[in-house]
């Protein structure tokens, strides 16, 4: 609220820092043409099969987002927070997922050929099924993930940690807005 006791939402055109971005706004404006999300506060998003390929969530906060079979091919969700989010069967093919915080992450049954997850933070999330032909994860922890099933085939993974004791600092903004 600010003094005249009218109710303020950070939502701008720009999508600036910190912008709060419901499922409907973000659908519309997509649907318009927009791709730029950047730094979008998106935590608890519901966009289950939406179509959102070559959109830019980089640096957006996505956590416990619903995500499930959603298409984000050419997505740049590069440094976004994505922890504990629902990915299952989502179309991430050629995204650029570089430095994403994927902890807790469900990826089962995903579609991650070609993907850009160069040093993202993978810990205890679910790749069970997932199809990695041809990614780079080179330099990604992995310690605790489910990769029963997954197909790595020429995935590049130099340099990925099953448990490299490098120190990630995530900053979740879950509950600051």
């Amino acid at each position: 609220m600010n003094l005249t006791g009218e109710e303020v939402h950070p939502l701008d055109d720009k999508h600036g820092e910190g912008t709060l971005m419901n499922s409907t706004q973000l659908l519309q404006e997509y649907g318009s043409g927009q791709r730029s999300f950047q730094n979008a506060y998106c935590h608890q998003i519901d966009l289950r099969g939406a179509t959102l390929s070559q959109i830019d969530l980089s640096e957006a906060d996505l956590s416990e987002a619903d995500l499930g079979s959603t298409n984000l091919n050419g997505a740049n969700l590069s440094c976004a927070n994505l922890t504990d989010a629902d990915l299952s069967q989502a179309d991430l093919r050629s995204a650029n997922l570089s430095q994403v915080n994927l902890i807790g992450a469900d990826l089962s049954s995903a579609k991650l050929g070609r993907a850009n997850l160069k040093g993202a933070d993978l810990r205890c999330a679910n790749l069970s099924n997932a199809d990695f032909i041809g990614a780079c994860l080179d330099g990604a922890e992995l310690s605790g993930a489910d990769l029963n099933g997954a197909n790595i085939t020429q995935a590049e993974l130099s340099q990925t940690a099953q448990h490299s004791g490098e120190s990630h600092q995530w900053v979740s903004w879950a509950g600051n807005h």
